[in-house]
């Protein structure tokens, strides 16, 4: 397969390699772009890189919160100028709001605004305001109570970065607290038992590997028996503590995890949603000269 340039920034960029080494990745893996990030690494030349750090998107994340429900929806634009338009807004408010009635994305694109179903609202303003838009996505929590957070908010209930968090309990200020540190640290997980099993297998390859290579080159091996029972354990039990939010060391105080902070305070965190604007959608580089061109051809 031919590496290209443009596969190589990709990598650079989502990992901080240097431009031999992440091409070496890349040949090494015929392109596979995670199979080259997890080679760096088991090579000490990468940081554990999360997809949502190598995609962007325009558009809104709304989130509201009734009783014991809490839903958060991201709708997409295609800039951020109309992410910023106070009737596009006005939509994501009332689409988020028509959310707490519904039980999926289907049901929300088909819930009732106004007399129209939200998918008819929504072409509407595609239409009216010149520029794509997309519900892309809604998730919901529920809990004896939850607590509602926004990063970067453009608007009451919407921004960037949209945070639920449902407790068991009374809340008295911490739910907040601890969705603000959701924001700051996104977690993968509640906790060990909610990690996606082939994601933990496939850290655990990696700092396998890396144990190994690190050994082999070692002025003083360490016996087989440490690496597998000592060095892989320590580093997975460190992978868990920074990946899930129960044993993430909570931001407002990092002599405690963030369970231990819940617990204190007299509840229990039953579930979570951060939902960022953009994750999972690659959003094309585009050349202004050679736009530009086009535009004068």
């Amino acid at each position: 397969m031919t590496i290209t340039a443009a596969m190589v920034k990709e990598l650079r960029e989502a990992t901080g390699a240097g431009m031999m080494d992440a091409k070496k990745a890349l040949t090494e893996n015929n392109g596979d772009m995670d199979a080259a990030v997890d080679w760096l690494r088991t090579k000490g030349l990468a940081k554990a890189a999360k997809k949502a750090d190598r995609v962007a998107a325009e558009g809104l994340v709304g989130v509201a919160v009734e009783g014991g429900k809490g839903v958060a929806v991201e709708i997409n634009s295609e800039t951020d100028f109309v992410a910023k338009n106070a009737e596009f807004q006005g939509m994501v408010a009332q689409i988020t709001t028509a959310a707490l009635g519904a039980n999926d994305l289907e049901g929300l694109k088909a819930a009732d605004i106004g007399g129209k179903p939200v998918e008819a609202v929504l072409t509407d303003a595609i239409a009216k305001i010149g520029e794509n838009m997309t519900l892309r996505r809604m998730d919901a929590v529920e809990g004896d109570c939850v607590a509602a957070y926004v990063h970067n908010a453009a608007a009451e209930g919407m921004g960037k970065i949209g945070v639920l968090v449902a407790l068991k309990g009374t809340d008295n200020g911490i739910g907040k607290q601890i969705a603000m540190h959701i924001a700051a640290s996104s977690p993968l997980a509640l906790d060990e038992a909610a990690l996606d099993p082939a994601l933990v297998e496939r850290e655990r390859t990696v700092q396998t590997q890396k144990a190994l290579e690190e050994n082999a080159t070692a002025d003083k091996p360490k016996p087989e028996a440490v690496i597998q029972n000592n060095i892989i354990p320590g580093r997975m039990k460190k992978y868990l503590e920074e990946n899930t939010l129960v044993n993430q060391k909570f931001v407002m105080n990092p002599d405690i995890t963030v369970a231990q902070a819940a617990k204190d305070a007299g509840v229990e965190i039953v579930a979570f949603v951060r939902m960022g604007v953009g994750e999972g959608i690659e959003k094309k580089e585009e050349d202004f000269a050679a736009e530009v061109a086009k535009l004068n051809a």
